[in-house]
């Protein structure tokens, strides 16, 4: 399957999707492992939370999310790599509340129940806004009101401003969605989606942030033109 996005970085296939969780592991000599642990623990997860995550990978945070889950909550990611969906369905074989869809999370789609939770890892970064804009929408339609909308991802700043032991690797992996992402104010422009009630969550000396987001009006219909 090719590629939707060939400016983006974030649709991981072949090789680099069959070993991604060793890769990650490996590029960060070991700190991602702890990182995501830390993160998610930062989610406030109630156990009987039903949890959707979008662009779910190989199921690893899926697991991490569970762990904190009764046998009243669940996970349901979407993903659409093949090499992807057959980690997680491989890793999650034991966990009947974890499930997974070869689903799109840029177009729109229905699904047979609302959502306590939301959760996007380092994938919106690398979309262009009017399919970040989607995603919104998507995020939206699928949550109870009250609902949170959690990611986890760059924050905000001006890249040249920057240290260089960021800067560097960041302008030589990163595409130019990813440029475009941190300089905007994503909190003025999810409000637009009916979002609100913000908190924030930093790593990494504030360059990574844990955003969540909480469903606060119905009264809108968020939806995506065909």
């Amino acid at each position: 399957m090719g590629r939707f996005y060939p400016d983006s970085k974030v649709e991981i296939q072949g090789l680099s999707a069959r070993f991604y969780d060793n890769l990650l592991n490996t590029a960060s000599l070991g700190a991602y492992s702890s990182f995501i642990k830390k993160a998610i623990r930062q989610m406030c997860i109630a156990p009987d939370d039903a949890i959707l995550d979008f662009g779910a990978g190989t199921g690893r945070n899926a697991l991490l999310m569970n762990s904190y889950l009764s046998g009243d909550g669940e996970v349901l990611g979407l993903e659409i790599s093949e090499e992807m969906l057959i980690q997680f369905q491989r890793k999650t074989e034991n966990f009947n509340r974890i499930n997974v869809l070869d689903q799109r999370i840029d177009q729109p789609f229905t699904l047979d129940r609302k959502f306590d939770k939301v959760f996007i890892s380092f994938v919106f970064h690398g979309f262009p806004l009017e399919i970040q804009k989607n995603i919104l929408r998507n995020a939206a339609n699928a949550l109870k009101l009250g609902g949170q909308f959690i990611m986890l991802d760059f924050n905000e700043f001006v890249t040249d401003e920057t240290p260089l032991y960021f800067r560097i690797p960041f302008k030589i992996v990163e595409c130019r969605y990813a440029f475009e992402y941190v300089e905007r104010n994503w909190k003025q422009i999810m409000s637009e989606f009916g979002f609100g009630g913000f908190t924030e969550k930093y790593f990494l000396r504030n360059h990574i942030r844990l955003l969540t987001a909480k469903k606060e009006s119905n009264e809108t219909s968020y939806d995506i033109p065909g």
